[in-house]
Formats: structure tokens, sequence, C-alpha cells
């Protein structure tokens, strides 16, 4: 747990160890930093204002294929930096002030989606055209080179793949992707799909596999 408050990092902290976790915390970008690489955690609390390294460097600095998930905490005032978290690949966000009880089950939501997602690596490669979404690997390949995707524009890609021609709605892909049933924005969807038009379509003005169902959602068309 990343912030520079020390209320809050004893807080959260006495809340999440009450609850079984191992928690190790940080004040500032540069000591989350050294933590990082040497606990390897399975999940970040991560304060976007931070000294030394920002919380925004500090969450470019741990993503990879190794990365943890990433709950972060944002001030009322940062929606901006809060949905380029998102699009980066972020699991989810909590605005301050916040109750420590929401957190910790924002917590045990956010691994259990992190554990199902560990279960993709069961599931064959799905292959359409000249692109290959690999669950074992969370690789996605064009033309047999890696396309670079995010964590979640790689499970949003695997969702609708694995049902094609089954029309999911914004709200419905926000509750199976990012668990935003009750709190989400359905613009974070929308840039998703757009992103991953831009890398897996040879058109991406006119897609042929990630199509609009207009006033409804998406549909994936092998």
């Amino acid at each position: 747990m990343v912030d520079d408050e020390p209320i809050v990092r004893e807080v959260l902290s006495r809340y999440l160890r009450k609850e079984g976790f191992d928690v190790e915390t940080a004040e500032d970008g540069e000591r989350a930093m050294t933590a990082f690489r040497k606990e390897r955690p399975d999940l970040v609390l991560l304060d976007l204002m931070l000294p030394r390294i920002d919380g925004m460097e500090v969450f470019r600095l741990m993503r990879g294929t190794d990365a943890p998930a990433v709950i972060m905490l944002t001030a009322k005032g940062e929606e901006t930096d809060r949905v380029v978290g998102l699009e980066l690949g972020a699991d989810d966000y909590i605005t301050k002030p916040f109750s420590p009880r929401e957190v910790v089950a924002r917590v045990r939501a956010v691994l259990r989606r992190t554990s199902a997602g560990n279960s993709l690596a069961r599931e064959k490669a799905i292959r359409f055209e000249d692109v290959t979404i690999d669950p074992q690997r969370r690789e996605v390949r064009r033309d047999d080179k890696p396309v670079q995707v995010t964590r979640k524009e790689f499970d949003l890609l695997h969702l609708l793949a694995s049902y094609p021609n089954t029309v999911f709605s914004r709200a419905q892909l926000l509750e199976e992707v990012w668990d935003f049933a009750w709190h989400g924005d359905a613009s974070t969807v929308t840039v998703h799909v757009r992103r991953l038009r831009e890398k897996i379509e040879m058109d991406p003005s006119n897609p042929r596999h990630l199509v609009t169902v207009w006033g409804v959602g998406y549909r994936f068309e092998p």
C-alpha cells in the first residue's frame, strides 16, 4: 500500500491485516518501487499524489508480464488521472475519502478476478484470420508478431472472442472485466474497444471483428 498520509497507511494496513492479508507500506514512489521489486505483491493500493515519483509513473514502472493488480486511490478532483489510469490497465479505483471496509471489499473483488484470470491458462488459444489470442501466455499476436495490449485490453478481447456473435452491453462488460456494475463509466469500455481496434483490425474505422451494436454494446465476429 502506497500513500503519503501516515493515518491512511496505519488505518488501512490494520484493517487489511485483520482480514488476513500480508501488507507492506510505502510513503513515496521511490520506496514503493523498492518494496515492489523485493516483495512482488499480488495487489498494489496506489495513491496517485506521491512525493519523489508520482503514482502514475510508479504504475507505468510496475507494468509488465508479472505486473500485480492495481487499485488506484484518487482524490475527487483527479478524474483525468483516474481515467488515464484505467486506460493504462488499472483494475479499479477508489475515490477519497473512503471507508476502510469498502477498500477491503474491493481488494477481495479484484483478487477474485485476478485468480479467475489465472484459470485462463487452461484454455486453448483463439485464432481468427491473422490474430491469435493465447490465454496461457496472456498474449495477442498478429502476423505472428506480439501485439502490445494492457491487462484489461486482453481480458476484454478474450471475453468477447470466447463468445462469438454474442452481444454484450457496456454494463455487462464493465461488470465482467472491471467489476464496475455499480460505479463504472461506460466510456471506459468504449475507449478500450477503440484501442483494440487500432491494434487488431485491418481497418479500425470499419471494424470486421469488434463490431458495435448501436444502442446496446459490442459483439465479436470471428
